[in-house]
């Protein structure tokens, strides 16, 4: 077992000097602690993959993390034993397996370990054999071809800080294309060049700015270059790859710097063309505000409101919100510009675009959803609104309320202090008149005074469109008065029936 940074050998290039020196020492230390956590799970596992004439190692992402100090409970290895045989090996050792991506040459499996202080600690582990694979510039599936080394392995990854494995169960530092470096400098780079990785799977090029909004790297000029070159070449890949590599960079610490990757590059014409297509040219006085950098604030203003973590939800409905302002801009005759309806434009664009990349129904729903109601707020005013119009604030936006909530404050993005201040206010004071009517009349399941079977008792009427009709009604009641109790209800419903009749 290591001990030191010493005991992780790098077999590869060797180590740069002063002060690059000093960082690799840093994460190779990292390193050494990350390895030591999961030794006995790891170690375990490679040995019975060398008593069976196979040999492991750790790989790509695990490696790269390991490096940072943040290694988690999913690790990933690679192997020179085909799937059958990954199989026979963990059957009899995991405490799960699955085989959902054994078409890819890869074995998944789950082992309950305690760490050292007892306490049971799950690995998700991933287990692919040597590979090498290659897009068909009219297919949107690889095709799988196995290596016969962990080098054969290693080139053919996206880029050279998820080039590097550790050989188990020696820890011995594979590393052949300088990634101990790049993640040093905090770089992307491709272990080939940049041109032959892409057009491998081109959806590497999403890659390199999803790292980039999760890491926090650079990316260099040479694969730069590449994506905006080779920017078409994402029309081969399936939508739900794209989506799901979107999601990841959304959902990373960082998402402005991915996102002006995409665009810059132009990539995201390919990908969802409504955020380029924020980059309105501005008009001749400038009345109105860069819709593209506004988008991206509005993005990280509503991160800072996340208080569970990330929500996939909340950041799509606040980059989109505002796709609706270019195809609703129009110049007054004032000179003002305006986007009457953006919203409502805008909810059916959003509509279309997470339609296309697969999002499941409900997403796109609450999403676009959150983009029409987005502006609903600036009719508040000072405080005007009466309470049955909070009452169909509220009604409106249903589960979304507090997302809502969050979109609306973070939709605020004026340098104007004194306005920014009103705006916080006013929303403060509809939160406040919200959360007094939820107690009083228990805002959050609004519904009449009577239900179905209550209406049909008091109508005499047996199941039919009537009973929707009614129940409509004494909702539209509620909304108006607030709750008015079993006796006032019956009372307005056989009137409104009287009047019906």
């Amino acid at each position: 077992m290591p001990n030191d940074s010493n005991d992780l050998q790098q077999t590869q290039r060797p180590q740069p000097v002063q002060p690059a020196h000093e960082q690799l020492s840093v994460v190779q230390r990292r390193a050494v602690s990350e390895l030591l956590r999961v030794s006995p799970v790891a170690d375990d596992l490679a040995r019975r993959f060398r008593e069976a004439g196979f040999h492991l190692a750790l790989v790509g992402g695990s490696v790269r993390d390991a490096l940072l100090g943040r290694l988690g409970n999913d690790l990933d290895f690679t192997t020179d034993a085909r799937p059958e045989d990954v199989l026979a090996i963990v059957r009899p050792w995991a405490d799960a397996v699955w085989e959902v991506g054994i078409a890819f040459g890869t074995v998944g499996c789950r082992k309950d370990n305690p760490d050292p202080a007892g306490s049971p600690r799950d690995f998700q582990i991933e287990i692919t054999t040597y590979r090498s694979e290659a897009y068909d510039r009219t297919s949107r599936k690889p095709e799988v071809a196995y290596g016969d080394s962990i080098e054969d392995d290693l080139v053919r990854r996206d880029f050279t800080v998820n080039a590097m494995a550790v050989a188990l169960p020696e820890k011995t530092f594979v590393d052949p294309h300088g990634g101990l470096e790049d993640l040093a400098r905090r770089e992307l780079r491709t272990p080939g060049t940049p041109e032959e990785s892409f057009s491998d799977d081109p959806l590497r090029m999403m890659r390199a700015a999803r790292f980039s909004a999760q890491l926090g790297f650079s990316v260099a000029d040479d694969v730069v270059a590449a994506m905006t070159s080779m920017a078409d070449r994402i029309g081969i890949v399936s939508a739900e790859r794209v989506r799901d590599e979107f999601n990841k960079l959304l959902l990373s610490p960082e998402p402005r710097r991915g996102l002006k990757l995409l665009v810059g590059t132009g990539l995201a014409e390919h990908v969802i063309p409504e955020i380029p297509a924020l980059r309105l040219e501005r008009d001749e006085h400038h009345r109105h505000k860069d819709v593209y950098e506004h988008s991206l604030t509005v993005l990280e203003q509503a991160i800072d409101l996340e208080d569970e973590g990330p929500d996939l939800t909340l950041r799509l409905a606040a980059l989109l919100h505002d796709i609706g302002k270019p195809r609703t801009r129009r110049f007054e005759g004032d000179g003002r510009v305006s986007f009457h309806h953006h919203e409502v434009v805008g909810a059916k664009m959003t509509k279309k675009r997470m339609t296309a990349l697969k999002y499941s129904n409900e997403l796109v729903k609450d999403v676009s959803r959150l983009v029409e109601l987005h502006l609903r707020f600036h009719g508040y005013g000072t405080g005007e609104w009466t309470d049955s119009a909070v009452r169909r604030y509220v009604r409106d936006a249903g589960p979304l309320l507090t997302r809502l909530h969050k979109l609306t404050r973070s939709d605020c993005t004026t340098r104007n202090k004194r306005k920014a201040g009103a705006l916080s206010r006013a929303y403060d004071g509809l939160e406040e008149r919200i959360a007094r009517l939820q107690e009083q009349e228990e805002l959050d399941a609004i519904r009449p005074d009577l239900n179905g079977n209550e209406i049909m008792e008091v109508l005499g009427v047996s199941p039919g469109p009537v009973i929707g009709q009614a129940y409509k009604y004494l909702l539209e009641l509620r909304l108006e008065h607030g709750p008015l109790g079993r006796e006032a209800a019956e009372a307005e419903l056989k009137k409104w029936w009287a009047e019906q009749s």
